[in-house]
């Protein structure tokens, strides 16, 4: 299992070639953590860039990566600035927007299958036949390292503390990075859609199993089963996770929009949904940082 050492050694490899993203201080106690501000719109940049360089040498052949939009965005933004080719899988259903920023950025992008686990099924083979170094987009330790220097900043950033970090919750990457940067000194709160709740259903059944996956979270969010790092990780950890509705996420986004000009995933609004919803309440005096992870999103609905 990863743990604070391995977050610090990706903060040192990966160094200046990831944003450090701003934090807003939206009431005495809560906080947002502008992430959707990093490189290519989301996290995911910063485990993608330590995913491969801890690889070392990158193979003729390149990076492969299958992705609901913002892993493969993640790749396509390291590749070019590393000079390797990429690949991005994503199924048919990515939002059109993700996959027209992939070609700008320079992947070759093929859509497969109706959901994530097909075009990650596609990737895989062609890995396997091609030789390129295949990129998964949580369930690698140097990809939950490098998300996990997210918590690191924040510990910087928020000298005067913090108690609770919300995270929303697709295949776990995120989740398990900032456990492994912030635990047990802080409580990490995990967030899910009901329509695609992987890490909810492993934690009830006490192991990773497939869930159906649906909603309007589902291009960021939905992971049919949730990564067996972020999982154990959750597990040790005793981390709760907690449960929005659509109806829940499309508001709390309006809500971020609306209130602070920020234009968001509906995956990404769904940490911020946990607390408009009710779904988790603090206690007294808590701290709180809500993760904004992703902004990889069409804004016309936000006008």
């Amino acid at each position: 299992m990863i743990n604070v050492h391995d977050v610090r050694a990706a903060a040192s490899l990966i160094g200046a070639r990831v944003r450090r993203t701003p934090v807003l201080r939206v009431s005495p106690s809560m906080w947002l953590k502008l992430e959707h501000t990093q490189h290519a719109g989301s996290f995911k940049t910063r485990g993608m860039v330590n995913r491969i360089l801890a690889a070392g040498t990158v193979p003729g052949a390149g990076i492969i990566a299958a992705s609901g939009g913002n892993a493969g965005l993640a790749a396509a933004h390291a590749a070019r600035e590393l000079g390797i080719a990429a690949t991005v899988f994503v199924p048919l259903t990515a939002p059109a927007v993700k996959v027209a920023k992939l070609g700008k950025l320079g992947a070759r992008v093929t859509q497969v299958g109706n959901e994530y686990a097909e075009a990650y099924a596609a990737a895989v083979t062609e890995a396997e036949a091609s030789g390129a170094l295949f990129c998964h987009a949580y369930d690698d330790p140097n990809m939950v390292a490098g998300n996990g220097t997210i918590g690191l900043e924040l510990l910087d950033q928020i000298p005067g503390g913090f108690d609770t970090v919300l995270v929303a919750v697709g295949g776990g990457g995120l989740l398990g990075g900032m456990i492994a940067a912030l635990s047990p000194a802080v409580k990490i709160v995990a967030v899910e859609p009901v329509t695609s709740s992987a890490l909810h259903a492993a934690l009830e059944a006490g192991e990773p199993v497939d869930v159906p996956v649906s909603g309007v979270a589902a291009d960021s969010l939905g992971a049919r089963r949730v990564g067996q790092i972020g999982f154990e990780l959750a597990r040790a950890a005793g981390v709760p996770s907690v449960l929005v509705d659509d109806q829940a996420i499309i508001e709390a986004r309006r809500g971020l929009w609306d209130d602070y000009r920020l234009a968001v995933e509906h995956g990404t609004a769904a940490a911020f949904a946990a607390l408009t919803s009710g779904a988790y309440t603090p206690a007294d005096g808590e701290r709180v940082v809500v993760l904004v992870c992703g902004a990889n999103t069409n804004p016309a609905d936000l006008a």
